[in-house]
């Protein structure tokens, strides 16, 4: 075994010397598999069990076609000529041909390795076979695989079954394969061509479908990929004038008076729809020409270029965002009643200060993280259940007087465990107690429509499972101000 852990430590090493070669999130994997093992078939032997075993592998992608991979199993072996089964651990140096498809990667692999149980049973084998990874998500495969050992051992050669499951880091660099690199690729899931940055284009327009109004017929750019058979910008379906080219809902307006031509009274003259597209002097009767007054329909004063200010505070109510606050124009007629630098409207917190960088609302004090952190330390359930204990109850009062202290903020509460037990009960635990927590702060009077919660099981760890004060750190419910 001294010799297995050896050759593993040397197989690390040359793993790390293959992540530094370039930037690693494209071209890397690691993987876990569970195993069949028979050495009673490739030994003729009918009276040994098949056993299990466990692998993890890293791979390194050389090529679309080629990876490098170093797995390390461990598992019990059913070996002829000995009495009980062996523990054995082994490591392995892999070259894989695959066929890169996208979908469905079968592949073929050899290479060399070293098996070792005890010191009569120290070996080098010789692993080849194939499999196939199939994609189930973006960088998510579900593997099969076949694998004939070769021992130099006599009476040691065996058969490897796998099923697992292999993690791609990052993005493969031209996912969809259209030539075009995903860096540079607005559709990196779709092939297509590099005139339209790798995105479709059904109708060769030179705009993507995922842009084009009318996929299936060649159009412009202007258009939105449509025709526009009178070339004035507007598509033929939504063209009241597809024949005529025009600015007005693609109808000609000689006069500019934003009356169409066929309904114009006055088509070389401008004037108000109001007045059939023909001229007058002051439509709102404010003692503005129409063509000086901002608001020709509306009365207004001089100073305002004839629009109205409502509210008197020197803003035209065309450009007030508050009609009838009396503001500032530095905010467009708003007031900024905390004067913090955001008006009214924006700011989530109108009548307490807060930098712009907060929406307006003061940031949290750093006594206040420290009560939500001390929370997250301090409460506590019954073993294995999702009962607060008492002495929980006061720290949970500082989080409701916290809610309290900032009205604006909204609550996450997120539960954690360690991964002692099933993966899907300690998700099921981290969301009921979770949800404890939210419980008992609606008990306490916070308005639910504040709060939130969320289980995450035994997915988060913020210390080491392996030791019982990691274990006892794992187990915690956080607690999460944020601005809704």
């Amino acid at each position: 075994m001294h010799r297995f852990l050896t050759v593993a430590f040397l197989l690390v090493f040359a793993l790390q010397l293959l992540l530094a070669q370039d930037p690693p999130a494209l071209k890397n994997f690691f993987g876990a598999k569970v195993l069949l093992i028979d050495y009673g078939r490739p030994n003729q032997l009918d009276n040994l069990n098949i056993t299990n075993g466990l692998e993890l592998t890293y791979l390194r992608s050389l090529s679309r076609n080629i990876n490098v991979g170093l797995p390390i199993k461990v598992g019990v072996a059913n070996v002829p000529d000995e009495m009980n089964n062996l523990t054995f651990g082994s490591a392995d140096l892999l070259f894989q041909i695959k066929t890169g498809g996208k979908k469905f990667d079968p592949y073929l692999f050899g290479g060399i390795g070293y098996f070792a149980a005890d010191a009569d049973n120290s070996t080098v084998q010789y692993p080849m076979g194939g499999g196939i990874n199939i994609k189930a998500g973006s960088n998510t495969f579900v593997q099969l695989q076949g694998e004939y050992r070769v021992s130099a051992q006599e009476k040691r050669n065996n058969l490897q079954a796998g099923l697992g499951i292999l993690f791609r880091l990052g993005i493969n660099p031209d996912a969809d394969r259209d030539g075009v690199p995903d860096k540079e690729d607005l559709c990196p899931d779709m092939p297509g061509p590099a005139a339209t940055r790798g995105c479709p284009d059904m109708d060769m327009d030179g705009i993507p479908d995922k842009l084009d109004a009318c996929p299936e017929i060649p159009g412009l750019p202007a258009t939105q990929g449509c025709p526009d058979a009178d070339g004035d910008g507007f598509a033929d379906d939504n063209d009241n004038c597809p024949e005529t080219a025009g600015l007005i809902q693609g109808c000609p307006d000689t006069d500019g008076d934003g009356v169409l031509d066929k309904d114009d009274k006055c088509p070389e003259e401008a004037g108000p729809e109001g007045n059939g597209g023909c001229p007058i002097l002051d439509s709102d009767g404010d003692g503005i020409p129409d063509e000086q007054d901002r608001c020709p329909n509306e009365a207004g004063l001089a100073v305002m270029s004839g629009c109205p200010d409502t509210d008197g505070d020197g803003v035209p109510d065309i450009d007030d965002r508050c009609v009838d606050i009396i503001g500032i124009p530095q905010w467009q007629g708003c007031p900024d009643t905390d004067a913090d630098g955001v008006p009214d409207p924006d700011d989530r917190c109108p009548e307490l200060a807060g930098p712009i960088t907060n929406k307006g609302c003061p940031e949290v004090k750093e006594e206040t993280k420290k009560t939500l952190s001390k929370a997250m330390r301090t409460v506590k359930f019954q073993p294995a259940k999702a009962e607060l204990i008492k002495t929980s109850y006061p720290i949970l009062d500082e989080v409701v007087a916290v809610l309290a202290e900032y009205p604006a903020y909204h609550l996450h509460v997120k539960g954690h465990t360690d991964n002692i037990g099933k993966a899907e009960d300690n998700q099921v635990l981290s969301e009921n107690r979770a949800k404890a927590c939210y419980a008992y702060l609606i008990k306490q009077g916070v308005d639910a429509s504040r709060l939130s919660y969320l289980g995450f099981g035994q997915t988060k760890p913020i210390a080491d499972n392996k030791t019982s004060s990691g274990r006892s750190l794992n187990r915690r419910v956080e607690f999460e101000l944020h601005l809704p």
